[in-house]
């Protein structure tokens, strides 16, 4: 029986498990800090995976800043490598936001960023010596002689200059590549008005962003209780304050810690912008800086936002550098003085041409970053970049953290010459400072002050259990010591008690063309309370009934009429 031909099966060719094609060239990101994080991720956002280039991450280790920063690249979406399995797997390019000598040993090429504004931090205990600015040095760039990057980022030529002076091997590598960060904070402007809803900042209210960089020569290393004493000292009604604070300081203390050291500020109505995002548009945002020699407070005057440092850094700066210069030029903040009335000051004598040409030796090639960024990655990659240059998005709406805002005011002003009546609102802080005016209190807030110092109470619930007319007269009674007692009955309008039982109906007159004003139950309290108290007329309530009341905070002005009601 002749022999039937073996049958041999092939076994089918394995199906390809990715929605798109293996990718064309693989890049590897390594961070080292949270900060070189975050501009890693900005940067690496120029590589388009439809045009073939995978990107995954890693941590160097060493850094004492590098808490928590896995978990921020995981949390992000970010494919992670362990540093261990990063130096063994192929990659085409890897990119870094900072440079150490142990990224040579990455089987890659390397190209190193700033992740700030330019290199200009003196730290000898990274670099090895007091003159090399922190990521130009020779213990960072080279090893056993060789240039370990295949090419260093700089924002300026001004700093390729520095670079040749204290590590010339490295200087050849050197590329103009601007500042990408910068671009996308100017390309942010046009949303200006969307980060302050965001913020909570409207109605005539201005923005201060407390900026602080890391170490014993920033802000909050110099003037701790700055951020309180900031807002304790400023209106409500005509300023917010909300505080950026580097990631190494998030990074060291840890999270709950600093919010637990900011905690009284928050209570006095401080806004905090975590560190991951939320800086790049609290300056857009702002309208005064003040700060420290940190890169946060560089870009907000090379914004031109109103900028006085309460500590230079001078210290810990390359002398040589535009940053240094910027330390040395920018109108300072007294910490122990005026704070109102300096920020009042550097408003009227602000002028953005004083810190301009520092500004223009820092930030080069300004709008060309991405271009020159992305050119040069693909084509060390190898391929082809799209065509056109890259627009910078605008930066993400920002996050914040805040406490209910304050419960109790001090209040003063009175009436104008131009018929208005002036309504200064500071938080009360315990312990800082002496009462300048009458107190007035949300029915919110906690039983810090007898009732017989209070003069003014508010309701700052809308729809509450209790009726508002209810509410008013249950209030006058349990305290007979107050002026007045104010129930909101909408976001315009609200009801009004004076002492010995009159009831007005108050609303806020919309001007034609304007959007529907809030009416602050609290505000107008204090309003009716400083005219009344300065009304000399035989019949204050009808007075206020026939002309009505237009209240100026700042330099905003509300006009508000009255309804007299009866029970």
């Amino acid at each position: 029986m002749p022999l039937l031909p073996r049958v041999v099966q092939r076994r089918p060719l394995p199906r390809r498990r990715g929605t798109w094609p293996e990718p064309r060239a693989r890049v590897l990101g390594v961070a080292r800090t949270l900060t070189s994080a975050t501009r890693l991720l900005d940067v690496l956002a120029l590589l388009r995976p439809e045009d073939g280039i995978e990107v995954a991450y890693t941590v160097n280790p060493g850094s004492a800043f590098a808490a928590g920063l896995e978990e921020y690249l995981v949390g992000v979406g970010a494919e992670f490598v362990p540093w261990r399995e990063a130096t063994r797997r192929r990659f085409d390019l890897a990119v870094s936001c900072t440079v150490n000598a142990s990224m040579r040993r990455l089987g890659c090429p390397l190209i190193v960023l700033p992740h700030g504004a330019g290199y200009n931090r003196l730290v000898p205990e990274t670099t090895g010596d007091a003159v090399s600015p922190a990521g130009l040095s020779r213990r960072e760039l080279m090893h056993w002689g060789r240039v370990v990057p295949a090419a260093i980022g700089v924002s300026h030529e001004e700093q390729i200059e520095r670079l040749a002076q204290v590590c010339p091997p490295a200087a050849p590598r050197a590329l103009v590549v601007g500042d990408w960060c910068f671009d996308r904070i100017r390309a942010s402007l046009e949303r200006r008005d969307v980060y302050r809803a965001r913020l909570g900042v409207g109605a005539g209210r201005r923005l201060v962003v407390l900026h602080s960089t890391w170490g014993e020569h920033s802000l909050l290393g110099r003037c701790p209780d700055l951020p309180l004493r900031l807002v304790a000292a400023l209106p409500v009604d005509e300023f917010a304050v909300a505080a950026v604070l580097h990631p190494n300081v998030w990074a060291w203390h840890r999270p709950h810690s600093v919010y637990q050291r900011l905690a009284t500020a928050m209570d006095a109505g401080l806004m905090v912008i975590p560190p991951h995002e939320g800086w790049r548009a609290a300056v857009v945002a702002g309208d005064w800086v003040v700060g420290d020699h940190g890169s946060t407070s560089f870009y907000s005057a090379a914004a031109d936002r109103v900028t006085l440092l309460a500590a230079t850094g001078l210290d810990e700066l390359d002398p040589a550098s535009p940053t240094a210069d910027f330390a040395r030029t920018a109108p300072r903040l007294d910490p122990d003085g005026d704070l109102y009335e300096q920020l009042r000051q550097a408003a009227r004598q602000h002028s953005p041409e004083r810190l301009r040409p520092i500004v223009d030796r820092q930030l080069g090639v300004r709008g060309e970053a991405g271009t020159i960024l992305r050119r040069w990655i693909y084509g060390r990659l190898g391929i082809d970049p799209p065509p056109g240059p890259p627009r910078p998005v605008p930066v993400p709406d920002p996050e914040l953290r805040r406490h209910p805002a304050p419960a109790t005011y001090d209040v003063t002003g009175g009436p104008e010459p131009d018929g208005t009546v002036r309504v200064t609102r500071r938080p009360v802080v315990s312990g800082l400072g002496e009462a300048r005016g009458f107190f007035a209190r949300a029915d919110h807030g906690p039983a810090g002050l007898p009732p017989k110092s209070v003069e003014v109470l508010a309701r700052t619930v809308v729809d509450a259990e209790l009726p508002p007319v209810e509410w008013v007269a249950r209030a006058a009674e349990e305290f007979p010591d107050l002026n007045i007692v104010v129930a909101p009955l909408d976001d315009d309008r609200c009801l009004v008690r004076l002492r010995g039982g009159h009831l007005l109906e108050a609303h806020a007159v919309r001007p034609w063309g304007h959007p529907r004003p809030r009416l602050d139950a609290l505000l107008l309290g204090c309003a009716v309370n400083l005219w009344w108290l300065a009304e000399t007329s035989r019949d204050p309530v009808a007075d206020a009934v026939g002309s009505g009341l237009r209240v100026r905070t700042g330099e905003r002005v509300l006009r508000v009429e009255f309804t007299q009601r009866r029970v």
